[in-house]
């Protein structure tokens, strides 16, 4: 019972900061900047209508997933009320910093000291300055107050389009191609500058498809790898749908082959299905156990393990069913598609470990909570002689942004 709580509470937590951020998106941009009734009712329709999609998204896609492609519209329309939201933040802040500013100065004024009044005279009437002093500033009207929320409202729509527009285009942008070297313990001389392609997160399903995945397929060959390794995440669909754009992975070249572990994103679509559809393809699939690259010249072990989040399932995570009847003199690199267990991983000894599912948080602000969050969010990682590497992804998934957080295709050359 503890997955079905744990995913009721998350749905509810989500589902009540989205309505909060529809209330106030609607607040600011439609209730502040006029008193027509059609305006406010048009921006209550509206958000309703873009609110609603959201919510329902995350379980119509699993009833429906003909209405995927509806789903990543919705989610597009999340990352451009993220930055709304931000903007709006922003400007409305520096409009109450700015107002508080002009309030204490007009408050720290100097009062001008009262001169003795001799006798029972009675005192002199105030001057005119004396009053401007001790009377508040007086309040901005209604006329300044609409218009610097419509400026406001103005912004934040200008800059949440820019970010947004370039989010996009960052996302549909070939992915940045990055080379780490990473010296191996005890790999072979013999094997001392092998390469390995690492793809994660490729996230393949109606708007990354077949056109993506060919152009994906001739930069990998360009690396001249001698391996590719997927870790996981590679689909968001059945088989039936997107068996045709997946085969291009057929065309990869790599003298040791190509070979792919699950993410949790595989066992939304039966991972199982996936695990032989690929197969059929030529594409080793690691399930729980490692294969043996290379020959009696110099050789070491690649492990391949099951998705993090499935540990407790009956077909999950296992590091010691992968690592079992392997030499543990030989050199290993191990595929989990979470960073997650790390540590132990590397007492077990793995000397490298490719990972993927952070995404780098994928754009912005993300970034940041994701970067507090994991400890290891993306890049490489050393502990000693043991290093990890955490892919920021090849695709995207949920809003197709890409801000402060690229996409990539990972080149690691081994050094014995």
């Amino acid at each position: 019972m503890e997955s079905p709580l744990r995913f009721i509470l998350f749905f509810l937590v989500v589902g009540a900061a989205t309505v909060w951020v529809h209330v106030y998106l609607y607040r600011r941009l439609f209730r502040d900047t006029s008193e027509h009734r059609a305006w406010r009712r048009t921006g209550q329709v509206l958000l309703t209508a873009l609110c609603l999609p959201l919510l329902l998204s995350w379980v119509v896609t699993r009833v429906l997933p003909s209405a995927f492609f509806l789903a990543v519209l919705s989610w597009t329309w999340m990352g451009v009320a993220v930055y709304l939201l931000l903007a709006l933040a922003l400007l409305g802040g520096v409009r109450w910093l700015v107002a508080r500013t002009r309030g204490h100065r007009g408050l720290e004024a100097p009062i001008p000291a009262a001169s003795p009044a001799p006798g029972p005279e009675p005192l002199p009437a105030p001057s005119l300055a004396e009053l401007s002093v001790t009377v508040p500033p007086p309040t901005v009207d209604e006329d300044r107050r609409r218009f610097l929320a419509r400026a406001t409202a103005g912004g934040a729509v200008l800059a949440a389009s820019g970010l947004t527009g370039y989010g996009i285009w960052s996302a549909f942008h070939p992915p940045v191609v990055n080379e780490v070297t990473v010296r191996l313990p005890g790999l072979p001389k013999a094997l001392d500058g092998f390469s390995i392609v690492h793809l994660s997160d490729i996230h393949v399903g109606p708007i990354i498809q077949r056109r993506f995945m060919d152009e994906l397929v001739s930069r990998c060959n360009a690396l001249k790898p001698d391996l590719v390794a997927i870790t996981g995440d590679m689909v968001d669909g059945t088989v039936r749908d997107l068996g045709h754009s997946v085969a291009a992975l057929q065309n990869l070249k790599a003298r040791a082959g190509t070979h792919f572990i699950t993410g949790n994103h595989e066992y939304y679509w039966n991972a199982g299905v996936w695990a032989d559809a690929l197969t059929g393809l030529g594409i080793t699939v690691l399930r729980n156990r490692h294969v043996t690259i290379g020959d009696a010249g110099g050789a070491f072990d690649l492990v391949g393990v099951d998705d993090w989040s499935m540990r407790h399932g009956p077909q999950g995570y296992n590091l010691d069913a992968a690592l079992a009847g392997r030499d543990p003199g030989r050199a290993s690199v191990l595929l989990a598609h979470q960073p997650s267990n790390w540590d132990v991983a590397a007492k077990a000894g793995m000397g490298l470990q490719l990972s993927g599912h952070t995404h780098g948080g994928q754009f912005f602000p993300f970034t940041v909570a994701v970067s507090a969050i994991w400890k290891h969010d993306a890049g490489l990682f050393q502990d000693g002689d043991r290093h990890l590497y955490v892919s920021r992804g090849t695709g995207f998934w949920g809003p197709p942004l890409r801000v402060a957080a690229p996409a990539e295709i990972v080149k690691v050359t081994l050094l014995a």
